[in-house]
């Protein structure tokens, strides 16, 4: 037997708005019964930035709460991917949470690397919460200033 429920004039508006969210790759919103402001339900990938100068890439990834360990980077067939995971913190007794909007679990960033990069020449350094990948560029790509003389 079906219960009766209250009528919700707006719910298939939100589905349809949820679904092109998704469609465009933002994030979806979720707003619960009885709850006045719409909350983001975010998907746990980091955030970068990639700098580009005469000698190398460098891609920065802000990790925060993230141990070193719990951090992959690895180059394969012109891929550079960031791997990892984001633990949630235990509850502890005589604490109650009265929000959690930040997000964990495993994450996966992968990069394209280009013509101009040597996947043999990737290092990676981690402190702070901030992963630092430095992708040499190959000698062939840099430009050589070549002197030309005067006769």
């Amino acid at each position: 037997m079906n219960g009766i429920t209250r009528w919700d004039p707006f719910k298939d508006l939100e589905d349809l708005h949820t679904r092109l969210d998704s469609l465009f790759g933002r994030a979806p919103t979720r707003r619960r019964e009885g709850e006045e402001e719409a909350m983001t339900v975010a998907q746990w990938a980091p955030l970068v930035d990639i700098i580009e100068d005469e000698k190398e890439y460098l891609i920065k990834a802000d990790l925060p709460e993230v141990k070193k360990e719990d951090v992959k980077v690895t180059v394969q067939e012109g891929v550079l991917m960031i791997t990892g995971e984001r633990k949630v913190e235990k509850e502890e007794k005589n604490k109650r949470y009265h929000r959690v909007e930040r997000s964990y679990g495993s994450f996966v960033r992968s990069f394209t690397l280009p013509d101009d990069a040597d996947a043999g020449k990737v290092n990676a350094e981690f402190k702070d919460g901030l992963l630092k990948v430095h992708l040499a560029k190959s000698e062939k790509s840099r430009p050589k200033q070549i002197e030309v003389k005067v006769a």
